[in-house]
C-alpha cells in the first residue's frame, strides 16, 4: 500500500503559495504538470493592515517578545493560505483529495544567510502543519533553509523554474522579477542559469506610497512619473555596496529597510517634496535592475518582467528606456501573468520535493550542489 508522498507523487496537481517581500498579500495558483506548466486557476488574499504592520515589524530587530508574536502572525498567515486554498479549489472544481501537494513558501522576516556563524540563517514565518489540517492537503514548506545548510544564499529559487519555462535553445532568455525585492535570472542557450537578487523591487516604493498617500503601492506608478528624480540621492542609492557585490548574492528588508533611505535623506535630500523621492525610488529599482541586466545579460534580447512590478507602467517605461537594446515586455507574452509566475514556482518546487528531484541549483545561489529542498508534512 503506498504511503502518503508515493499517493501525492502520482498526481499532477500541485498548488503554490507565495506570500513575499512586498507584504501585500497571498498570491496561489493551482498548476496541472502533466503536460507541461499549466496554469489552472490563481486566487489572491490581501493581507489586513494589523496582519501586514505586525509582519514589517518582525522584519525589524528590536522588537519584544517576537517569538510570541511570531508564532501567532504565521498562525494568521496560514489562515489567509489556507483561504486561498479553498478560493482555488472552488473556482476550479477540483477536489483537495486531487492535490499533491501545496507548495507553501511562508513569509520572510530575516535573510541573513552565510553571516554570523559561517552558516546564517533565513527565516520564514509559516505554520505547514496547521496549513495542512486546514486543507486536508499535504505541505511542502522549509524550501529555502537547505540550500543556506549546504553553503548557498537560499535565494533566488525561482530561476530554475524559469529555466523550465522561458529557456530557449537559441538565445539567452532574461526574467526579471520585481517583488518586494528584485532578481535576475539569465537563461543561457547552454543550460547554464544565472541568478540573483539584483536590490529592492516594490519595497519602498510601496512603503514612501503608504507612508505619503496611505495608499498601498503606487498604482501604475503615475505618483512616481509626475515627480522629478532627486540625482544626488539617487546617485547615493546606486552605490550602496551590494550593487557592485558579484554573484551568488541575495538580499531583503534586511537591507533594504526603512531606516536606510531615511539616513540617505537626511544625507541627500532632507527638504525634498513626497513625491520627488517616489521618482526617485522608482528610477533607482528601474537603474539597478537595468544595470544587473547590462551586466550580467549579454546576448538577452528580450526581458521578461513578472511580480508586482510588472503592472508599474512608468517602472517598465523606465526599464524600456535604459535598456534601448532589450525588448521589455512580461511574462504573458509567454502564456504566464506576471502575478501567477512566483506561486507557479513554488508550486513546482512542491512537485520538486514529492518527487524527490533537486530544486535549488549551485550556480545561482553558490550552494556545494544540487539538493531537494523542503520538509513535508502529509496530509
Amino acid at each position: 500500500m503506498p504511503n502518503a508522498i508515493e499517493q501525492a507523487a502520482q498526481s499532477s496537481l500541485y498548488i503554490g503559495l507565495m506570500s513575499g517581500t512586498s507584504l501585500d498579500g497571498v498570491d496561489g495558483v493551482l498548476v496541472d504538470f502533466s503536460q507541461g506548466t499549466q496554469v489552472l486557476q490563481h486566487a489572491s488574499c490581501s493581507f489586513d493592515a494589523e496582519l501586514r504592520a505586525e509582519l514589517l515589524a518582525l522584519n525589524t530587530p528590536g522588537g519584544t517578545d517576537e517569538l510570541h508574536r511570531a508564532a501567532l502572525a504565521a498562525n494568521a498567515l496560514v489562515r489567509h493560505y489556507a483561504k486561498v486554498v479553498q478560493q482555488l479549489l472552488a473556482d476550479s472544481g477540483v477536489a483537495a483529495s486531487q492535490i499533491a501537494a501545496i507548495g507553501s513558501h511562508g513569509q520572510t522576516v530575516r535573510h541573513r544567510p552565510q553571516m554570523f556563524d559561517g552558516t546564517g540563517y533565513t527565516l520564514q514565518l509559516n505554520s505547514p502543519a496547521l496549513l495542512a489540517e486546514l486543507a486536508g492537503i499535504t505541505v511542502v514548506a522549509d524550501l529555502r533553509s537547505r540550500d543556506v545548510a549546504t553553503g548557498g544564499q537560499g535565494a533566488p529559487l525561482v530561476p530554475a523554474f524559469h529555466h523550465s519555462l522561458f529557456g530557449l535553445a537559441d538565445q539567452t532568455a532574461l526574467v526579471l522579477n520585481i517583488g518586494g525585492i528584485a532578481n535576475l535570472s539569465v537563461l543561457g542557450t547552454d543550460g547554464r542559469v544565472l541568478g540573483f537578487d539584483t536590490g529592492t523591487g516594490n519595497a519602498l516604493m510601496d512603503g514612501w506610497c503608504l507612508r505619503h498617500t496611505g495608499k498601498a503601492y503606487d498604482e501604475g506608478g503615475q505618483w512616481a512619473a509626475s515627480g522629478k528624480v532627486i540625482p544626488e540621492l539617487l546617485t547615493a542609492m546606486l552605490n550602496d555596496p551590494y550593487l557592485a557585490q558579484e554573484p551568488p548574492k541575495s538580499t531583503g528588508r534586511d537591507l533594504f529597510h526603512a531606516d536606510w533611505l531615511a539616513q540617505r535623506l537626511q544625507q541627500h535630500a532632507v527638504q525634498a517634496a513626497p513625491v520627488d523621492v517616489q521618482a526617485t525610488l522608482t528610477e533607482f529599482t528601474a537603474a539597478s535592475c537595468a544595470d544587473a541586466v547590462q551586466r550580467f545579460g549579454k546576448g538577452g534580447q528580450q526581458l521578461l518582467v513578472c511580480g508586482g512590478g510588472a503592472l508599474n507602467t512608468h517602472l517598465m517605461q523606465r526599464l524600456a528606456a535604459l535598456l534601448p537594446s532589450v525588448a521589455v515586455t512580461t511574462t504573458a507574452e509567454r502564456g504566464l501573468p506576471p502575478l501567477e509566475v512566483e506561486a507557479a514556482a513554488f508550486a513546482w518546487l512542491a512537485r520538486q520535493c514529492i518527487l524527490g528531484l533537486p530544486g535549488n541549483l549551485a550556480s545561482v545561489t553558490g550552494a556545494q550542489g544540487s539538493r531537494i529542498l523542503g520538509a513535508i508534512y502529509p496530509a
